[in-house]
């Protein structure tokens, strides 16, 4: 541990942390989280005015981007040799409040914590159909002890299984498409291209690839190139728990950004596919899919992507003065 790393506040510590949790993923990049600096902790909270209110009325896709954020700043801190203490919704009364770091102490930092504050830099969502080459299996199986350590569970789906999703996704994807207010959010998320927020056209398919389970209909072309590939050396897996409460949806997101986290250093491209999960009948039929045995959060697809051709740059990110707080702590930074 340099004297440099040793002699800088906590304050500091969670501002920076907080400032690279905003690199984590979340639904249509909606960034829907807000930090806040204090003396002795960091806040995670909600943010409202990003919420996508007809999409995710429930607030289930809000809960796992956040957690996801969460899940990046606890490593940023471990990587700066923090050891942090997480309290989930510590307040009953404001549930905005998703999450408290506290009582962090100090410890030696942690080289993988180190690697991974790396591939948080370098990970994104590449819509592009996989290449033909095979996901290792020793690549999924960290994938899945990944997500295990963060508190999650992954279920690798067989081939009976994946056509099931297929057509889910497909009736969640004619559904969505019927109710107006869906559209007009997406339209609205695909359309904030200088606002460092949403979708831009560089990061969507300029057509619809040919794959078994179909990738979400953004309702526009976007300027992505596609190549021929298909989906048939993807693996599917879904993220799931034993409850389907707010709580459970904060620890799902942070066992995503665990598992993309893994995956990124494992050269594995990872495509969340949330329209399932959005419609309550196809997220019944991913119970079914989990024998009635637990609650699904997301659909995850694994796969190596296309070497042949350049993938697609990282979408925006807001300024992190719009996301983090520090005013509390002016003149302890």
């Amino acid at each position: 541990m340099s004297h440099e790393t040793s002699a800088r506040p906590l304050t500091t510590a969670y501002a920076e942390a907080a400032a690279t949790a905003g690199y984590a993923p979340s639904v249509h990049n909606t960034q829907p989280w807000s930090w806040r600096v204090l003396p002795d902790a960091l806040e995670l909270r909600t943010a409202p005015e990003r919420r996508l209110t007809a999409t995710d009325p429930e607030g289930r896709l809000l809960a796992l981007s956040c957690g996801a954020a969460l899940h990046h700043a606890r490593v940023a801190l471990t990587a700066e040799g923090w050891t942090p203490a997480v309290e989930r919704l510590p307040d009953p009364a404001d549930p905005e409040l998703l999450a408290r770091i506290t009582g962090s102490r100090r410890a030696e930092p942690e080289p993988e914590a180190m690697r991974l504050v790396q591939c948080m830099q370098v990970r994104h969502t590449d819509r592009r159909p996989v290449s033909e080459e095979q996901v290792p299996t020793a690549a999924i199986g960290e994938i899945t002890r990944a997500v295990s350590v963060a508190g999650g569970r992954m279920q690798i789906l067989d081939r009976d299984q994946v056509l099931e999703l297929a057509a889910a996704a497909s009736h969640a994807e004619s559904v969505e498409a019927e109710d107006p207010q869906v559209r007009e959010e997406l339209a609205y998320w695909t359309d904030r291209a200088d606002s460092g927020l949403g979708l831009p056209p560089e990061v969507l398919p300029e057509q619809a690839p040919q794959t078994t389970v179909p990738a979400r209909d953004f309702g526009r072309a976007g300027t992505l190139p596609i190549g021929p590939g298909h989906d048939r050396a993807a693996v599917y897996a879904l993220l799931h728990g034993d409850e389907d409460e707010p709580d459970s949806w904060l620890r799902a997101g942070e066992a995503l950004s665990a598992a993309w986290l893994a995956a990124t250093r494992l050269g594995v491209s990872v495509v969340p596919l949330s329209g399932v999960v959005e419609v309550a009948g196809t997220r019944q039929t991913l119970r079914h899919l989990l024998a009635g045995m637990g609650f699904p959060y997301l659909v995850l697809r694994l796969g190596i992507a296309d070497p042949a051709h350049a993938g697609p740059p990282h979408t925006p990110r807001l300024p992190t003065a719009q996301v983090v707080d520090t005013s509390a702590v002016q003149g302890q930074l």
